[in-house]
């Protein structure tokens, strides 16, 4: 038997009954649910040094427990000394139990130890039921060994939810853990 997390329980038996009464829902198919986390972190001067792509990809897998991949520059820019094809940045894409593993180590852990937190932005939204959000300091993770990194870096976090609008995303996010500035 497998561990279902807990964040994926709290959708089924609660946040999925709440959202169908709260927005008059016919299909349990129209009710919206997070698809997918995508942690995105550029990093700074990786231009002249290769190894802190390296580090970054490093320090990404550990936080989500899933190995990321190095991204790559589209296009020649003259002015940051950039080719195409370098390594700019390092991505992962998380989904199903590792989504759920993640977001609840996120709320309930991570987000706790950022310094003056009073909740985080409602603006990221993109209107077509996404939201994104940016951390500046990766250190807020548990995983992340302070004495071990070069460098803090920040990093973009996008959850992509089936919802339509930015009211039912953001309602779903909330539900789910997401605290939101009042």
């Amino acid at each position: 038997m497998s561990n279902v997390p807990r964040l994926q329980e709290k959708y089924k038996n609660e946040v999925a009954k709440q959202m169908s009464e709260k927005f008059g829902y016919k299909s349990s198919m129209e009710i919206p649910r997070i698809q997918k986390i995508v942690l995105n972190q550029g990093v700074k001067g990786a231009v002249a040094d290769k190894k802190l792509v390296t580090n970054a990809v490093d320090e990404m897998t550990i936080i989500s427990g899933q190995k990321a991949v190095s991204t790559f520059s589209k296009k020649d820019i003259a002015n940051f000394k950039l080719r195409q094809g370098m390594p700019i940045g390092a991505k992962v894409t998380l989904r199903r139990n590792q989504m759920y593993e993640f977001l609840d180590r996120f709320v309930s852990v991570a987000l706790p130890r950022v310094r003056d937190f009073r909740g985080i932005n409602n603006k990221g939204f993109d209107g077509r039921g996404n939201y994104t959000l940016g951390i500046s300091e990766q250190i807020i993770f548990p995983e992340i060994d302070i004495d071990k990194i070069n460098k803090v870096t920040g990093m973009d976090i996008t959850f992509v939810t089936t919802a339509k609008t930015d009211a039912e995303c953001f309602e779903l996010l909330k539900m789910m853990g997401m605290p939101f500035k009042a």
